[in-house]
């Protein structure tokens, strides 16, 4: 029995046979040509998964001649960079090694710092893969000594060659007369999202289960096991943060540490993070304001920790959301307001605002409670109540303090 995945098998072993990624790897492409000329540099490739990343580094390192290392940011740690340039001081490592460093986004700042000291003395060249933008997460002087190429979605068009590879080998090595029309594949290729890896496996599971032709059928009998899996770029991790958020917003602690669970099984830290962040602020909001700062603390301790440590902090920031009283007050009021910034209202800023004289403004300090009546809106919407305060302790109080000091309307 072969437990070898079939995309592993398959796996290109020159830039002619990938698919895609003809704006690097056809014959003008910018990084087929540097690695033709020997350029060998530190580089950085940033796309989707399944796009060739793992493919182009390997093809350079063979192409290179350099040993070929691998390491997944996600469970790496100093300790394993350290081994790996420890072996540069043997004969095999003498000219130096190729390290693939994927998820590179999951090395704390320390961490790729500690990598600056072997790619600027030439032990390690380093090619890092990262599903995120690398100018956000990735450490800017790495980034400075590294190229950065970008992988694209392979096109259904693109794909085919792929498929049809694979298909040809299922046949001859499965010795299996399974058919599969064009029209099939190309569906399929639509299908797998521009994910070569995925289309491939797909088609596997497909040929195993089909009774004598592949049809559209037989891939979409394959749709809920597909979809059920962990997928970053396709519906179900969408799905995931969605259900994430709607627990936490109907205050549901188990629901809600349950989809984290969920999403990091995929080894997906940073969304869980964003949504989190935006949950602090888009539910919890005003009624408990000190949620967004905890929760941006509990994200930065579980990117500097790394899995599997990293759900201890991300759990207490789903349970300290779910069980917190909730206000989108704020969020109303930025929606409102972003409406009529849309609509061209509210151009002209009130004149006792304009820098630098700030004629006729009354500098609310030198008034008792700091505070005096005066205009700050524009003359068109100078009428409009953006935010409401909301049913919560602390906006009710909040809204009890500016009462006793405004006279404000009770209505408001």
């Amino acid at each position: 029995m072969r437990n070898r995945p079939l995309a592993d098998i398959l796996r290109p072993q020159s830039f002619d046979e990938m698919v895609g990624q003809r704006h690097l790897i056809s014959k003008t492409g910018a990084l087929r040509r540097l690695v033709e000329a020997g350029r060998i540099s530190n580089m950085i490739f940033f796309g989707p998964p399944g796009t060739g990343k793992t493919t182009a580094a390997e093809i350079i390192a063979k192409s290179s001649g350099l040993p070929l290392y691998r390491l997944n940011a996600t469970t790496a740690q100093l300790s394993d960079v350290k081994e790996i340039a420890a072996g540069t001081n043997d004969m095999f490592g003498a000219g130096g090694i190729l390290l693939y460093l994927d998820e590179i986004q999951y090395f704390n700042r320390k961490q790729q710092q500690s990598l600056l000291e072997y790619i600027e003395d030439g032990r390690i060249t380093l090619i890092a893969s990262t599903t995120e933008n690398p100018y956000h997460f990735i450490y800017s002087a790495l980034l400075s000594r590294s190229s950065v190429f970008e992988f694209r979605h392979v096109m259904p068009g693109e794909l085919l060659p792929a498929l049809r590879r694979a298909h040809e080998y299922l046949r001859e090595h499965e010795g299996r007369e399974v058919s599969v029309t064009d029209e099939v594949l190309l569906k399929l290729a639509e299908f797998s999202a521009g994910d070569v890896r995925h289309g491939i496996t797909l088609l596997e599971n497909a040929f195993y289960i089909a009774d004598g032709e592949i049809t559209v059928e037989t891939f979409d009998s394959l749709s809920s096991s597909s979809i059920g899996r962990f997928d970053r770029d396709g519906d179900v991790h969408y799905d995931l943060l969605s259900a994430l958020q709607k627990s936490i917003r109907g205050s549901d602690p188990d629901a809600a540490v349950f989809y984290v669970a969920r999403l990091l099984s995929g080894g997906d830290i940073l969304s869980v993070c964003r949504r989190l962040l935006v949950i602090a602020s888009e539910d919890i909001g005003q009624a408990y304001p000190m949620a967004a700062a905890v929760t941006y603390c509990c994200c930065e301790a579980a990117k500097q920790l790394g899995m599997p440590e990293a759900q201890i902090p991300l759990a207490n920031a789903a349970v300290m959301l779910a069980t917190a009283p909730k206000s989108n007050t704020a969020n109303t009021a930025i929606h409102a307001a972003m409406a009529d910034v849309e609509a061209g209202l509210g151009q002209a800023v009130p004149s006792h605002l304009h820098a630098p004289l700030f004629k006729g403004y009354k500098y609310p300090h030198d008034y008792e409670n700091s505070y005096v009546p005066q205009q700050y809106l524009p003359d068109d919407i100078k009428d409009k109540k953006y935010y409401r305060f909301g049913d919560n302790k602390l906006e009710r109080a909040s809204r009890a303090y500016w009462e006793a000091i405004k006279g404000a309307d009770k209505t408001n």
